[in-house]
C-alpha cells in the first residue's frame, strides 16, 4: 500500500514550499527513487523546473518536464496533468497540486508539502482526510523554525 508523508512547513510563501520541494526531490533521487513532481499547472511546473537548477549552487537534480524528449532518461520528471507513462516506472510522487491525482496509488510513496498559506492548508487538509478515509498509512513531519531550512530527510525517506 502507498505510504503517504506530509511535510508541514512553518512558512507561508510559495517560494519556501518550492525550495523545500527541491531539497526533498534531491534527497529522494539520491536514495535511488525515480520521482515525479506533480505541479498544480504548467506555470508551477516551469517554476519547479527553474528552481531545481537554482535552489542550491552545488546541487544537481537530473530532471525534465514530462513532455520533454529527455523525460524518459532522467530520474525526476515534472508534470501537471497526466501521470508518467507506464513504460517509465516511477516509485515516488511529490504532489504540489491542491488535489490528489487519481493515479497516486501506483506509487510506493507519496509526499505532500503543507505550508501556512491558507489555501494550501485547506487543500491539504482535504487531501489528508481523503487518504485517511481510504486507509492509507500517513506520517506527518512537523518542520519548525529556521532550522528546518537545513533539514535533511535522511532516515525519513527510505
Amino acid at each position: 500500500m502507498t505510504q503517504i508523508d506530509f511535510y508541514v512547513l512553518p512558512d507561508s510563501t510559495l517560494e519556501a514550499r518550492l525550495d523545500f520541494a527541491c531539497r526533498l526531490a534531491e534527497t529522494i533521487q539520491r536514495k535511488g527513487y525515480r520521482l515525479h513532481l506533480h505541479a498544480e499547472d504548467a506555470a508551477m511546473a516551469r517554476e519547479l523546473d527553474e528552481a531545481l537548477w537554482t535552489f542550491r549552487d552545488d546541487a544537481y537534480v537530473p530532471h525534465a518536464l514530462a513532455d520533454d524528449p529527455l523525460a524518459g532518461e532522467v530520474p525526476v520528471t515534472i508534470g501537471w496533468d497526466d501521470p508518467p507513462p507506464p513504460e517509465r516506472p516511477v516509485q515516488a510522487l511529490l504532489n504540489l497540486s491542491p488535489e490528489i491525482p487519481e493515479w497516486f496509488s501506483r506509487f510506493e510513496r507519496v509526499a505532500e508539502i503543507i505550508n501556512q498559506h491558507q489555501e494550501v492548508l485547506v487543500a491539504k487538509r482535504r487531501c489528508w482526510q481523503t487518504y485517511k478515509q481510504r486507509g492509507y498509512p500517513i506520517k506527518a513531519h512537523q518542520l519548525r523554525g529556521q532550522g528546518y531550512r537545513s533539514y535533511r530527510t535522511k532516515g525519513r525517506w527510505g
